[in-house]
């Protein structure tokens, strides 16, 4: 009997550094995509119905993020109940970040970014893939004030 290489290992997708197989990542991408059709399709990724929003014109994004939270909190309930795992195998925890006068300040200057792009960060990505170029701008405002803060964390108020 001759040896021969060993043969009787499974066959696993490619992984990457985390140790997520391409699968995985595939699934994410595609997850992905999908919202951005949905961001899109409710119109959401619009700069009309953001403006109307914060004017108080009508109510389409305040149901559409109303439904947006009880998805959520329906999400972790079932999350928490069945004890899902990350995409990794590592298990879903959830610590509650806490309150401080820098929320404030921070939620204020991300409603005023809000309302002048039209876009918070999920919709950017769906107005790039839409074809809206002006978007990169956004995108590249978004980058910089996550660096600012960065940055400036240590200083800011808690």
């Amino acid at each position: 009997m001759t040896s021969s290489a060993n043969t009787t290992e499974p066959a696993v997708a490619a992984t990457t550094k985390a140790g997520l197989s391409s699968v995985k990542l595939l699934l994410v991408l595609v997850m992905g995509i999908y919202f951005g059709v949905v961001l899109t399709k409710s119109e959401v990724v619009r700069w009309q119905r953001v403006h109307d929003m914060f004017l108080f014109r009508e109510a389409h994004m305040y149901l559409i993020i109303s439904v947006g939270i009880v998805v959520a909190l329906i999400s972790m309930l079932i999350i928490k109940r069945f004890k899902f795992k990350m995409l990794d195998g590592s298990p879903v925890a959830y610590t509650p970040k806490p309150f401080h006068k820098g929320v404030i300040l921070g939620g204020m200057i991300f409603g005023a970014g809000w309302a002048i792009t039209g876009a918070c960060p999920g919709p950017i990505y769906a107005q790039i893939g839409a074809g809206e170029w002006i978007a990169v701008f956004t995108l590249l405002g978004a980058l910089a004030g996550m660096y600012c803060y960065a940055a400036l964390k240590p200083v800011l108020p808690r």
